[in-house]
């Protein structure tokens, strides 16, 4: 290929990925017209023919749109077209922007879609009496910013921990602390893709993770996860066909389905990832809450070559509200996240990683997780039997907090949502945990958040409207 050849094709990518971060990060809005063919390419320094080729494909793409001799526009997100009442807030915003926060927001008696445990089930008093004797412990603890990688008595003392628990070498300074699984999941995505770059992603897969590859503008394709786990020959099809940058996954405990990755296929996907130099991202937010056995060892515990960055999040059995989280990762990635955490916030705030240090360093801890891991246990099976009766079908998990559930096919979710919420019920349907954003007969109802009387009756009146359909 000739030097101006090459030179043309970066500039028409250059083009198109500029016209479509300001798409996907929403700069531009829907119907929105877009700088004409000679403005942008006096503006970009440009040839006119190069910027009409990059409108033509994110043309075909569906990303924009012609309106004959008045320019190009921003196609809007065509997702909830087939949603009759379009005057509904919450179902207007989740289908077209695929937000979880829409259905959470709305103030329901009667709640099935936080996957959040009861806060009354929590160390509320504990940690409310531990503060002051952290204040006593690091007086200054106000006035002084954590370093940006975090504490570093936290990650020593976390760095312990993977030890004990999993026989794997890990050193303070292959974690840093973040304010929570999500805000990591962000940071990753900011420090290793960029517009245009191809994800695997589980499908389903956690609703705010989409979104936030989507908006780094991340082209997603999709693995199935099934009760038993992957099926390995898919995964290494699309891995040699499409040379993604990263597989985002959450095997155990997998949010919303329940499913648990086993063992076997852990070690291959580490051996797969490394043959085709992909990331995996491993989301774990769910470890702990297992109910008869303890599940497999993450997949970070198979890599020797830096392939996985481990994300391990704690504060939903302890304190949500804490914000705690971690990531575990070989030092060459490390050093680029420490540059994206120091200027997303410069350090997740000390006082909260010092509190969370002295209960988790706790006997208090390990009573604490026991009692949890029944009192989830028992709200499962109160949901589990009120569902027997419907007569509707799902796969019992092993641990976590959500059970993924098959509705009738003459059942739309979607109107069913829009009626549950007027009911003061919530629950998430399956379309906004699916990155391609199909319609779907599943739904997930989470039983952590209700309390045991909640969930008796909420789950009696759901079915009911479902029915009555």
């Amino acid at each position: 290929m000739s030097k101006n050849l090459l030179r043309e094709d970066h500039l028409f990518k250059q083009v198109y990925d500029y016209v479509l971060t300001h798409i996907e990060r929403h700069e531009w809005k829907e119907h929105e017209k877009l700088p004409s063919v000679r403005k942008l390419a006096e503006e970009m320094n440009v040839h006119r023919l190069t910027v009409l080729k990059a409108y033509q494909l994110l043309k075909k793409h569906k990303k924009v749109y012609v309106k004959d001799k008045s320019g190009y526009f921003v196609q809007p997100d065509l997702a909830g077209e087939h949603i009759e009442n379009e005057d509904h807030p919450i179902i207007n915003a989740y289908a077209q922007k695929n937000h979880l926060s829409e259905i959470h927001q709305a103030s329901v008696s009667y709640d099935f879609s936080h996957a959040l445990i009861d806060p009354n089930l929590l160390p509320n008093q504990y940690l409310s009496h531990y503060v002051k004797k952290v204040f006593d412990l690091y007086p200054k603890v106000l006035a002084t910013y954590s370093t940006v990688q975090g504490d570093v008595e936290l990650r020593e003392t976390l760095a312990s921990y993977f030890i004990s628990q999993y026989k794997s070498q890990v050193h303070a300074d292959d974690l840093l602390l973040t304010s929570g699984s999500q805000q990591a999941i962000h940071m990753i995505a900011q420090a290793f893709i960029k517009p245009r770059d191809t994800v695997l992603f589980e499908r389903p897969s956690y609703s705010s993770a989409i979104d936030v590859f989507k908006n780094q503008g991340a082209k997603i394709k999709t693995v199935d996860i099934h009760p038993d786990g992957y099926d390995l020959l898919q995964i290494e099809d699309l891995m040699k066909t499409y040379k993604p940058r990263l597989f985002y996954l959450n095997p155990t405990f997998h949010n919303p389905t329940g499913y648990t990755v086993p063992a076997h296929q852990r070690k291959r996907l580490v051996e797969l990832a490394e043959q085709y130099r992909c990331l995996l991202i491993e989301d774990d937010a769910y470890h702990d809450i297992y109910f008869d056995q303890t599940p497999p060892p993450p997949i970070y515990t198979y890599d020797a070559s830096g392939t996985v960055i481990y994300i391990r999040s704690f504060c939903k059995y302890i304190s949500p509200g804490l914000r705690i989280g971690a990531v575990l990762c070989q030092s060459a990635l490390m050093k680029t996240l420490i540059t994206v955490k120091s200027l997303v916030d410069n350090g997740s705030p000390l006082l909260n990683q010092k509190i969370f240090l002295h209960y988790f360093s706790s006997l208090r801890l390990q009573e604490h997780l026991k009692k949890i891991r029944i009192a989830l246990q028992i709200r499962k099976e109160i949901m589990e039997k009120e569902l027997a009766a419907a007569n509707w079908n799902w796969v019992s998990p092993k641990g976590g907090l959500n059970l993924w559930v098959k509705l009738p096919e003459d059942i739309s979710t979607e109107k069913l949502l829009m009626k549950s919420l007027d009911h003061s019920i919530s629950f998430v349907p399956g379309q906004v945990c699916d990155p391609l954003k199909e319609s779907s007969s599943m739904i997930r109802l989470s039983y952590s958040y209700a309390n045991e009387k909640q969930l008796s009756i909420g789950l009696e009146k759901f079915i009911h409207l479902a029915k009555s359909m």
